[in-house]
């Protein structure tokens, strides 16, 4: 098996390099991230100036890996033209959780989804953190057991994998919260008084059980099946029978 590993923390985190490494366990790996941090970028690609790629100035061991500079859309995209007979795209492991909402602004998880509108399939894992740094060596175990899991599904292209920060060994499969969240814009003022503003994307709901964010916060691990077709079915079906 080739896989590709992009993230959109950066070529310097962290969560790529272990992802990488512990991808060596199915097959070949090239690591292809972002130079620098594009966090929340979703799936925003570069069109108006070139994109090019070097050698990654973080040690991967024996692990071929590259520095673009570009968003992680474009990261999947390169690699898949540059590199041939790729079958699988792992994104990640991105600091910080993305469920329900944030599913439409993750970097990670339009990695993820650009390998699958690519024909690739695509996984988007995530560690939820906290205070304290994430320990990538404790987590391993659980990022082996949740890649065992699904490794070999064809069924689904497309995944979005979540560890609490504190993972207890339990599994599921859930559902992607859609509860709405806060969606403010809080005005500030940087330390020389000009006006600044910051998005906030807090949850105004409880997490319903069986989803993603409920998962996470029983300290499971949550595998989401994803699928790239945004058609709202339900309304299409009952309009074309209005119009029949």
């Amino acid at each position: 098996m080739k896989i590709l590993v992009p993230n959109d923390d950066g070529i310097y985190s962290p969560g790529i390099l272990c992802l990488a490494q512990e991808a060596t366990r199915y097959g070949e790996v090239i690591g292809m991230a972002p130079d620098v941090e594009q966090s929340s970028m979703g799936q925003a690609i570069t069109s108006s100036k070139p994109i090019t790629y070097k050698t990654s100035p973080i040690h991967f061991g024996d692990i071929e890996a590259y520095r673009v500079s570009g968003t992680p859309s474009d990261c999947v995209a390169l690699g898949l033209h540059l590199f041939e007979d790729i079958d699988l795209v792992l994104s990640g492991i991105n600091l910080g959780s993305n469920l329900g909402n944030s599913a439409w602004h993750s970097g990670t998880l339009s990695a993820a989804r650009q390998a699958v509108l690519f024909g690739v399939r695509g996984i988007a894992l995530s560690i939820s953190i906290g205070e304290s740094e994430t320990d990538f060596e404790k987590l391993k175990p659980f990022i082996q057991t949740g890649m065992d899991e699904v490794i070999n599904i064809k069924e689904s292209e497309l995944l979005n994998i979540n560890f609490p920060q504190f993972p207890n060994g339990e599994i599921v499969w859930t559902k992607q919260s859609v509860r709405q969240y806060d969606g403010k814009v809080i005005a500030q003022k940087d330390p020389k008084g000009r006006p600044v503003y910051r998005f906030t994307v807090i949850p105004i709901e409880p997490e319903e059980e069986g989803s993603d964010r409920w998962a996470i916060k029983s300290g499971k691990t949550s595998i989401t099946p994803m699928i790239l077709d945004l058609t709202d079915k339900k309304y299409l079906n009952k309009t074309h029978k209005e119009q029949s």
